[in-house]
């Protein structure tokens, strides 16, 4: 049966927003989008609850399902709807969370002890609602692990005990992507390393160009293609990347188009990975798509993303280890295993069944 659902993002932009898109096109049921836009963040986890509502209020349709993300404060949002949707479901996806993502040390509400508030709202939102989904395995686990310790921190009545009701009506809804077609007659470009992730202190930029360095120094030859895009926030490291690897740099920065970003992926030969956090790891599966021999940290979600029979030869322990694997790579040139068949599973054609029984 299909179902009339509002999917709520106080912070449609980037991954959210293609989610978001892309559910509603690939989706049987009716999908209808309400969003702000995706600045300000902690705002919209204060307020974005009180503008959504007022604008699913004005617009006045019938809905079974409300389809909320983690920057929602999802039981404000409730309170203000459930008089006018009482038999309406409320559903809760993480993209992240904010009890287990790594703050910005530049941040300075976590010098003034400001910073808990937000996960408490991830906490609640969790506790609300009917059905809360995890983008993957990885990022359920460590969510539910650490609550019990969150929710320690605070004096009494902590409701320690509602983590089980939360485990309970928990589970694993893979985060879904568009995979393109690509040219097959694109050509890698060999020795090529490639970074196509967010220019954030999370994806910890310092240690992937340290090793790069390290590897220029001993003469290795190499080239280098930089994606994402340059905000005025962006870690001076990059700035510092650009002129160190001068000769080295085939693109660097943004690309004003999608296929210009599949085309690069195309041509780059590895994708040597260093992130501190990725609750799922969006542009590991879309350069694996692109046939881009990965190496990535043997942590957070990305075991589950390479067969398990390729673990040794594609995960790492220590940047010391990645350096290792990566000089081999380049000096040796061996066989490159592609691993495009094996992420197909993410895409949405493979993947909207579940959603639709999922959020029914």
């Amino acid at each position: 049966m299909k179902q009339k659902i509002a999917l709520v993002e106080p912070f449609l932009t980037g991954s959210h927003q293609k989610w978001a898109e892309g559910l509603k096109k690939h989706s049987s049921h009716y999908i209808d989008i309400y969003g702000m836009p995706g600045r300000f963040w902690k705002w919209r986890m204060h307020g974005g609850a009180i503008s959504l509502a007022q604008k699913i209020l004005d617009a006045k349709k019938a809905y079974d399902v409300f389809l909320c993300s983690d920057f929602l404060n999802l039981a404000l949002f409730k309170s203000l709807l459930a008089p006018h949707y009482p038999t309406a479901k409320y559903y809760l996806y993480f993209h992240e969370n904010q009890i287990c993502y790594p703050w910005s040390p530049t941040d300075q509400d976590t010098n003034l002890k400001r910073d808990r508030h937000y996960g408490f709202i991830n906490y609640t939102s969790a506790l609300i609602a009917d059905k809360v989904f995890f983008n993957s395995d990885f990022h359920r686990q460590i969510f539910l692990t650490a609550l019990p310790k969150f929710l320690g921190q605070f004096p009494d009545k902590n409701g320690l005990e509602n983590t089980q009701i939360i485990a309970q009506k928990s589970q694993t809804l893979s985060l879904a992507i568009d995979l393109p077609t690509l040219n097959p007659n694109t050509k890698k470009i060999p020795q090529t390393i490639l970074w196509n992730h967010r220019w954030e202190y999370d994806k910890n930029p310092e240690t992937f160009f340290q090793i790069l360095k390290n590897i220029q120094d001993q003469g290795i030859p190499f080239q280098l293609i930089i994606l994402g895009e340059q905000t005025q926030k962006h870690p001076k490291i990059f700035d510092w990347a650009k002129k160190q690897f001068t000769k080295e740099i085939i693109h660097f920065g943004y690309t004003p188009t999608k296929s210009d970003y599949w085309i690069l992926l195309q041509q780059a030969a590895i994708l040597p990975v260093t992130s501190n956090q990725d609750f799922f790891g969006i542009s590991v599966i879309e350069a694996m798509h692109a046939n881009v021999y990965p190496l990535l940290p043997n942590r957070l979600a990305f075991p589950a993303h390479i067969p398990k029979k390729h673990h040794q030869t594609h995960l790492y322990n220590t940047p010391k280890d990645l350096e290792t694997q990566l000089l081999y790579l380049l000096s040796e040139k061996p066989a490159m295993n592609l691993f495009s068949n094996w992420v197909q599973k993410y895409s949405w054609t493979n993947s909207i069944e579940e959603y639709d029984k999922m959020v029914r």
